[in-house]
């Protein structure tokens, strides 16, 4: 069993504390909403809520290269799919996010991992976002990854793009026209990478 480490983040710093053993879990108590966020790993149990969360996102058509008539079992799947390891973002028992990360390359790439976010739209503004990168990045540590990598980051998602930057991460390619946006036609997608 593996200490569940809970991180309060009030006025922009971390107080960190362990409980006893239980599954592993992150807790954030974002101070402007005072609302109690875990992440842990997605359980069985999670996938109608997963569902909820993934089908608007995959319906928009304009952040992920997924086909938009995904059924909800071929969604699930790719999301859940075990080459993965898919975590959830739980506030008072509802699903507000949902990320996964995995190698993204095998062989002499296998130390780079790739990850994959959505966040609610109900909770978006929250932080949400930002504490799944946060723990993406811990837990891409703990498993041996030493980079992250983004693959296909749209340009027009121009929110994403600001966050990953503050976290860190770099542009290091341009994919000229690679990403067919459903109103804006082809546009740029970004290769974004950080050295962890």
């Amino acid at each position: 069993m593996v200490n569940m480490l809970h991180v309060f983040y009030r006025h922009g710093q971390a107080n960190i504390s362990r409980f006893g053993p239980t599954r592993p879990a992150w807790t954030f108590l974002i101070a402007k909403w005072q609302i109690p966020m875990i992440i842990r790993e997605a359980a069985d149990t999670d996938k109608d809520l997963l569902w909820k969360l993934l089908e608007p996102v995959i319906r928009a058509g304009d952040t992920y290269a997924l086909p938009s008539d995904y059924s909800q079992h071929e969604a699930l799947d790719y999301w859940l799919d075990p080459s993965k390891k898919t975590y959830v973002v739980e506030d008072d028992g509802d699903l507000i996010g949902t990320y996964y990360i995995k190698a993204n390359q095998m062989g002499g790439g296998g130390h780079v991992c790739n990850c994959g976010y959505v966040t609610g739209t109900k909770a978006r503004g929250r932080g949400v976002a930002s504490r799944m990168c946060e723990h993406s990045i811990q837990t891409a540590r703990e498993r041996g990854f030493r980079a992250m990598q983004y693959n296909c980051v749209v340009s027009t998602n121009e929110g994403a793009i600001r966050l990953w930057k503050r976290l860190g991460f770099k542009i290091v390619g341009t994919l000229p026209k690679a990403f067919h946006h459903p109103e804006l036609g082809d546009v740029d997608a970004f290769v974004m990478y950080q050295v962890l």
